[in-house]
């Protein structure tokens, strides 16, 4: 096996250079897969808010937040539950010593009776930190305090 060139008198090393169009084509493959699976990773549930002042909502390691669709469809952390499931979910919660805040997010259109029932449950598993979750206003002059608008605070 010769791997110099044609002259027998020189003593030639064998080529020391990596073949990369091997590793680009296996990069160009994966580049592909992660371009076709990115938008799978970014699901989720589309709802309009309604629009209020008020402060922003902190998040710690003990907040569920719990979205419910125009269509009365309840999300628990952004996957689909039913009322039984959600209940059972609440009793499980009201029972821990450290309690869950409930970040409740409803859209414009959603029926009254569904929150009702929704926090109805909250009450009876023992729940009592839960909170509404609102987008701001779109113009800054419409937020509002005291009287003021909110680029006339100090």
């Amino acid at each position: 096996m010769a791997f110099g060139g044609l002259d027998k008198h020189k003593t030639a090393a064998p080529m020391a250079d990596i073949n990369m169009t091997p590793l680009i084509d296996v990069m160009l493959v994966l580049l592909v897969i992660f371009i076709i699976t990115a938008p799978l990773f970014t699901h989720a549930i589309r709802l309009d808010l309604p629009r209020v002042s008020a402060s922003e909502a902190r998040e710690t390691p003990q907040t569920v937040t719990l979205s419910i669709d125009a269509a009365g469809k309840i999300y628990w952390n952004d996957k689909p539950v039913t009322l039984d499931q959600m209940r059972a979910r609440f009793d499980e919660a009201g029972k821990q010593k450290d309690q869950p805040e409930i970040h409740l997010r409803a859209a414009r259109t959603t029926q009254y009776e569904v929150i009702a029932q929704v926090m109805g449950a909250a009450q009876q598993a023992g729940l009592e930190r839960i909170g509404f979750v609102t987008q701001p206003p779109a113009d800054p002059n419409e937020r509002r305090s005291s009287g003021k608008a909110a680029t006339d605070r100090p």
